[in-house]
């Protein structure tokens, strides 16, 4: 990888002698990405408005590669795009300057910003008085002082009290009558065993149940539970259990979500709050998340269970009036990619209404725009759709950010209420994340796509951060060329391609080819930390990225296209895609590709590896080589249950039969071409690979065991294919440490430069078109 500092890059125009006025001094020559630059991003996120509307609060990570860590900070702007932070020439500023500090909350009188630091050592919820002209943070104090440590607060309407998360011992739950000395007695029990526990040279675990590890750490005898608060009462007064061990078992409340929404929520009168628990007897089996409503000071066990979909309900979120419960549900119990609508109760009668079950596509986010409507967010072929939906169930609004320049993917939406705007986090292929205002005119027409989806022009988004704004403007990016092309069965399916820095289309480049992971995720024009295509085009390379079949943005039929089909259509959609990009981009050097990915990716990858020749190598990261034995180490076992099911006929449109979760000894007894497990198996092909391959696995990634790398290794090894592994003890299914992202960059790069014969191996490719 090129190691070029902008530091030791010199204008053209001087390198010549020029002696130039300031007026005629030329712009300073754009220079390739490199990961340093990388890694030099401010990481925006979790805007936050105030209750005047006139600040957004958000949170901005630093990566130092030199210290190897990632420290986050609370920053603010004003919401209105041009003004400046009092006292400062910028228009944002930094508020919080701990060792730490993030989920960063106005009080609803606009008094106080609360945020989770681990200033002490663990990690506790702390207070800050707000100035509201000024935009900062007086001096902070600690508001809990937990031995479980404590996160995740949001604020009651009385600007007092608070419901945060704690992971405590189940055991602790005391039998005195509700009170101080009740919850003073779980948190002296709390601390004791934390004491004990520590002290303890014994670290083993006796397991009786399934999904004792998870994602990347074993689950251990501790529980998430939610707690309330009074945030202004001292840390000398416990909190309160809200979901002990006698109503919850021993399940995680909230429900673990990984970078889903919020499982908890106060209603506006401050008299309710609602959460999510799963209480299946084998939650390792089960995505039935539930929403739980209980009264504030009540008895935990008169805890009210208001959702009915058999599948997952999640992000509860009262109305600004009290008068509805909304949250995103799926109809089906085991499958985790399954639709998720927007449903709404009326509290008054029970009565739950589903407002988005006539659109195709499944809504990611929603937020409350008033008491009758509300802005939801879903993906939509690369991009991202803004729609205000109303109580009805009608697209009356939207926030489509489509004009030139305004593309890409929005997310962490904020209504602006007294406004006909919202606040967003907006991301694209060649632009890392800044805090964004989208207004809507509404002045242009509408246009419908023929799934329920509208698509209203006239809207447009305005930066209100700028703090990668001198880095960009220092790179040679390039944006996302889109291109269309027939699939599997002459399907629709779309792609996508980034040219590298200094492009010149009568030259032939080298290609890496990206698969994204899921299956059920997709490519778009969007930022990313760990499989940057800026970066990967960085050294010479066009990268090419399809969305096969079960790809999300393009209408639930052809998301389910892929279930119990993993090799079947979007194995074809794929080299369909890179048929299509070899034919229409006369740059494409069809002879020095390779192909790349990671998961659902990384499965992929092995198929590939053992199924065509056409690539000069390949990189697998944390792939499924071995169905069988993947299904025997995996923890959330619903996803492998589901996605291999046999499909229900032989038809081109085929999905999943919806009849019984898949075992790998449901099939023993039948030929291959009817088992999945067997089917779908990359090991069985084994025998036909030939093409150079790099494995990377994490030890800690319990999604996928770290033995399928291991297998995979060791087949390649034995057969004689040229290989290499690249292990990591401390990484779970991604590499997240700065220094480990760093060597996964170099060696994969290298990789694909080795075989394709580029970068310092160009000399060995004789006669390769540079």
């Amino acid at each position: 990888m090129r190691n070029l500092l902008a530091a030791a890059m010199l204008p053209a125009a001087l390198a010549f002698g020029c002696v130039c006025t300031s007026a005629q001094t030329p712009a300073p020559a754009k220079r390739p990405m490199t990961f340093a630059d990388l890694m030099a991003v401010k990481r925006v996120s979790d805007p936050q408005v105030s209750p005047s509307g006139k600040w957004v609060l958000f949170s901005v990570t630093d990566v130092s590669l030199e210290k190897n860590s990632k420290v986050n900070h609370l920053w603010a702007v004003p919401s209105e795009s041009g003004s400046s932070v009092q006292g400062s020439g910028s228009s944002e500023k930094q508020v919080t300057t701990g060792s730490g500090e993030s989920n960063g909350r106005f009080s609803p009188d606009g008094k106080w910003v609360m945020y989770t630091s681990s200033e002490t050592g663990s990690s506790q919820i702390w207070l800050a008085p707000w100035d509201e002209k000024a935009g900062r943070l007086g001096a902070a104090h600690q508001a809990t002082a937990l031995e479980t440590e404590a996160d995740g607060a949001i604020w009651a309407p009385d600007s007092r009290h608070i419901l945060f998360t704690s992971s405590v011992w189940p055991e602790c739950e005391s039998k005195l009558a509700a009170g101080p000395a009740h919850d003073d007695a779980e948190a002296k029990c709390n601390a004791d065993k934390d004491a004990a526990e520590t002290k303890n040279p014994v670290k083993a675990r006796v397991f009786d149940s399934l999904l004792y590890r998870h994602w990347n750490q074993f689950m251990g005898p501790k529980h998430s539970h939610i707690f309330y608060a009074d945030a202004l009462a001292g840390t000398h007064v416990s909190p309160t259990d809200v979901t002990p061990a006698s109503v919850v078992g021993e399940h995680e409340a909230p429900t673990f979500s990984l970078g889903g929404p919020l499982g908890y929520a106060i209603s506006p009168d401050g008299k309710e709050v609602a959460y999510v628990v799963n209480l299946d007897k084998v939650p390792a089996e089960s995505t039935n998340n539930d929403v739980f409503v209980l009264a504030v000071g009540a008895d935990p066990h008169t805890a009210k269970k208001v959702s009915t979909a058999a599948g997952s309900d999640d992000g509860p979120q009262y109305s600004p009036d009290g008068k509805w419960l909304a949250w995103r549900s799926q109809a089906r119990n085991g499958y985790e990619s399954d639709k998720f609508d927007l449903v709404v109760m009326d509290r008054a009668t029970g009565n739950i209404r589903n407002l988005t079950s006539k659109f195709d596509r499944g809504l990611d986010e929603f937020a409350w725009g008033n008491a009758s409507s509300l802005v939801t967010s879903s993906s939509y072929r690369g991009h991202t759709n803004i729609q205000l939906v109303t109580l009805e169930g009608k697209l009356s609004n939207t926030y489509n950010p489509i004009e030139a320049g305004s593309r890409g993917e929005y997310s962490d939406i904020v209504p602006l209420h007294a406004e006909d705007s919202v606040i967003a986090i907006r991301i694209a292929v060649k632009e890392p994340a800044e805090i964004v205002k989208i207004s809507n005119t509404m002045d242009s027409g509408v246009t419908e796509d023929g799934n329920g989806f509208y698509h209203f022009f006239g809207t447009r988004h305005k930066n209100l951060s700028h703090l990668n704004d001198a880095l960009v403007a220092s790179l040679e990016l390039s944006r996302l060329d889109e291109f269309e092309f027939a699939g599997a069965n002459g399907t629709k399916v779309q792609g996508f391609l980034v040219k590298p820095p200094n492009f010149d289309p009568a030259k032939k480049y080298p290609v890496k080819f990206l698969i994204h992971g899921g299956p059920q995720g997709a490519w778009g024009d969007a930022w990313s930390y760990r499989w940057n295509p800026e970066l990967f085009a960085a050294d010479g390379y066009v990268v090419v990225m399809v969305n096969p079949r079960g790809s999300s943005g393009y209408g639930q039929k052809f998301l389910e296209q892929v279930s119990g089909d993993w090799g079947g259509r979007a194995y074809e959609d794929l080299m369909k895609g890179l048929d299509y990009a070899e034919q229409h981009y006369s740059f494409i050097d069809k002879d020095r590709e390779c192909a790349l990915g990671a998961s659902y990716g990384g499965y992929m990858a092995d198929w590939v590896l053992t199924h065509t020749n056409r690539f000069k190598c390949i990189v697998t990261h944390d792939g499924m080589y071995n169905p069988q034995s993947a299904f025997g180490t995996t923890e959330e076992l619903w996803f492998n249950e589901w996605e291999y099911r046999p499909l229900a006929s032989n038809a081109p449109d085929a999905v999943v039969e919806q009849t019984k979760p898949a075992h790998p000894w449901d099939f023993y007894d039948k030929p291959v071409s009817e088992d999945p497990f067997r089917k779908w198996s990359p090991m069985l092909h084994i025998k036909d690979a030939h093409t150079p391959t790099l494995v990377v696995h994490g030890q800690r990634d319990y999604r996928l065991d770290v033995s399928e790398g291991f297998q995979l290794f060791t087949a390649l090894q034995l057969l004689g294919v040229p290989s290499k592994m690249l292990y990591f003890p401390d990484e779970g299914h991604w590499v997240m440490k700065p220094k480990n992202s760093e060597l996964w960059y170099e060696t994969v790069n290298d990789w694909c430069d080795k075989w394709t014969h580029s970068g310092k191996y160009a000399m060995q490719g004789a006669g390769v078109a540079r």
